[in-house]
Formats: C-alpha cells, structure tokens, sequence
C-alpha cells in the first residue's frame, strides 16, 4: 500500500456534475457571512441536515480530489485498488446538498472512470439509498447503479423502491435492493452475492466503485441494520475478488468507534494482510472499552424483519431484470480526453524551495517498511536520549 496526500479538486472538478451558482456558493458561503446568502439556504437545501461551516469548501475539495485521484490512478494502471475513506457522499445531487452530502465525489470520479471504461458498476451497501448516483446515471447504460439500503416507513432519502430500475438508454440499468431494519450478516449475504454474481454476469464491467458506509453496522446512532465488521467486510472482500479495478470509498457511519473498525479492517481486506483482533494502544485507545478489540461482539438493538421469502423475491425480481439488459454496452472509439490533474502533476515538479530540507512532496514520496525506525515523539527505537532515566 502507498499513501498519498491527495489533489485538492477545483471549483472547475466539481463542476463536471454540479452546478456553477451551486459551487459558486459553496465557495464564499462562511458562518460569518451567512445572513448575507440566506435566499440561496433553502434553493440549495443547506441548513439543517446540511450545516455551513468553517472549511466547508476545503472540505469538499480534499474529499473529491481524493476519489477523483483515486480514478486517476486506477484509468492509468497506476494500482490494482484505490481507498479514499473520506469519500462516499453519495446523496449530494446536481444542484443541492442533501443528507450530509455537499459534492458527490462519487459522480465526479466515475465521470474520469469513464473516460477509459465502457462500463462502471457502482456499488453501494451503506444503509441509505445511494441516490444521488443513481439520479445522476438514471438515464445511461454506461453505468449501472446497485444500492442495498433500508426502504420504507419514511426512513431517508425515501427513495430506492426496487421498481426503480432506470429510464430511456439507462432502463434496467439502476438496481435496488430494498431492505427492511435488522438485517444480519447470514441475510445479507443471501442477498449480496447472487445480486452481484448476476450484475457482473451481465453487465460485465471494467471498473468498480465500491461505497461502503459503515452505518449499516449494527448499534449504528442513525442505522438499523444488525452487520457486524466481519459481515459487512465480507462483501468488500467479494467485490475485491472480483478482480476488476476497484475505487473503494466511505461513506455514512454515526458510532464513530466501529466506523474506525470496520474501515480499518477492510483496509487490511483490500490489501490482503492479516491483522490482530487486539487493538494497539493509541491516544484514542479509550474509545474502544471495555473489549478493545477489532471485532467486539455488537448486540443488536433490531428483530431481523427480512424474511428468506421476502430475499429471495427481491432476488428474483432483480435476476428478471437483468435478463432484459442488452448485451453489456459498449463505445465507440473517440478520442479519450486527458486526464482531470494535469494541473497537479506538474504542481509536483515545481522548483525546490532552497530553504526547505525535505519538501512536503519528497515527504509524500519516501516510501519505508512499516518497521523502519524514525525520529519524533513516537520514536519507537528505544535509544538512551529517548528513554527516561
């Protein structure tokens, strides 16, 4: 694994899905002025679910710019995998933020993807509908959206119904599996993996977008699914033997000690290393009593309500479906257009400052064993000026 300090995206990356008034505002909106945008908070949907803050912009800069790299890196074989945790606001839409969602970095980043790949499988298995993606790919057969969430009794965005299937080029190319609260991880494999077995059967994409909010982990503040880490990791280590380039982002996750596990987790799942149930002693070491450990036991609050008939209806419903897709589309041949980040790759040849030792770009380039020793308040060599007499 090698770790990057990401591109920062532009107003202009950002405006390959979203408005320019949309972003524009995003750009110069503070606490401070607030008072001053206040006819453009309720046309942007900003307030309530979706809070003005100090950063906002920068927030989503380095959020989006990350997945838009990660897609960079993946259309020029740079890796086999891409992670960006801090990505996966998949409710964000064309011209309004929604559910916590600003910038849908994930639209942006399948928009590189497809400048290289015929066809893109998004996949999303956080506990509310991706449907920001989906609305933004409602209409192309390009890419095929597949969304496992809660559906029903009003639970948010209210989309998601599994007769949702796409429309003109895109019809039978939006799939969605509605689930009902307190799902397990028995269930949910039932269901995830003939659905996905049958998508890449039939569509037979080039390129995977994985989201995998963490708030479909059971004893989530806001979810009421009953996954435990090891379940909801199985499904991003079936998508990872799936052996097809993979962007992998975050998402939802309102318990924020089991989004740190689960994520860490499928970080070792992605790069295929065993890892300890114990958890290293850190600062945030606290946070994980009384059990300190990977995968401590999650009692679910939630009766499992998704029956074996009701599995295998949806099941079926979506095997149907599929039947009715065209042979996976294709392109044809153009001109592919360049990259998003020339921009930032000659930003890493600038001149060096004369002043500075080690750059902050030699820094995000040396590359060491996880063992090597280093200097710093957490030197772990254990020489004498490091130990205490």
């Amino acid at each position: 694994m090698q770790i990057y300090r990401p591109y920062r995206a532009s107003a202009h990356d950002m405006c390959r899905f979203h408005s320019d008034e949309y972003i524009e505002f995003l750009q110069h909106v503070t606490p401070q002025n607030l008072q001053n945008f206040t006819k453009y908070l309720s046309h942007f949907n900003v307030g309530d679910d979706c809070p003005v803050f100090d950063g906002l912009f920068e927030f989503c800069s380095m959020y989006t710019g990350a997945s838009l790299e990660g897609a960079v890196k993946l259309n020029n074989n740079c890796c086999d995998i891409a992670v960006n945790w801090s990505g996966g606001l998949h409710h964000a839409k064309k011209f309004e933020a929604s559910g916590f969602c600003y910038v849908n970095d994930i639209v942006i980043a399948i928009l590189e993807l497809l400048k290289y790949h015929a066809r893109v499988l998004y996949i999303d298995i956080d506990v509310h509908h991706g449907d920001g993606v989906q609305e933004a790919f409602y209409l192309t057969d390009r890419v095929m959206t597949v969304s496992f969430h809660k559906y029903g009794n009003y639970f948010f965005p209210g989309t998601g119904d599994m007769y949702e299937i796409g429309a003109e080029s895109g019809r039978y190319y939006s799939v969605n599996v509605p689930l009902k609260e307190g799902i397990d991880d028995a269930s949910y494999m039932q269901v995830f993996k003939p659905v996905i077995s049958s998508v890449m059967e039939f569509y037979q994409p080039t390129a995977i977008v994985l989201q995998c909010g963490a708030d479909s982990l059971a004893c989530d503040r806001l979810g009421c699914f009953s996954l435990s880490v090891k379940g909801h990791g199985e499904c991003v280590k079936f998508v990872r033997d799936l052996n097809v380039p993979l962007l992998a982002v975050g998402g939802g996750g309102y318990t924020l000690r089991n989004v740190a596990r689960c994520w860490t987790y499928e970080t070792s799942l992605l790069v295929d290393e065993q890892i300890s149930n114990e958890l290293p002693y850190t600062e945030y070491f606290e946070y994980f009593s009384p059990d300190f450990s990977l995968h401590p036991e999650l009692v679910s609050r939630q009766e499992n309500a998704n029956s074996k008939q009701y599995l295998e209806a949806i099941t079926k419903h979506v095997y149907d479906n599929l039947k009715m897709c065209h042979n996976s589309p294709s392109v044809q041949m153009h001109e592919v257009p360049k990259d998003a980040l020339p921009s930032h790759e000659s930003d890493r040849h600038e001149e060096p400052d004369p002043d500075v030792r080690v750059s902050q770009a030699d820094e995000d380039q040396r590359v060491e064993p996880a063992n090597e020793f280093y200097d710093g308040d957490k030197d772990q060599d254990k020489t004498s000026e490091n130990v205490e007499a």
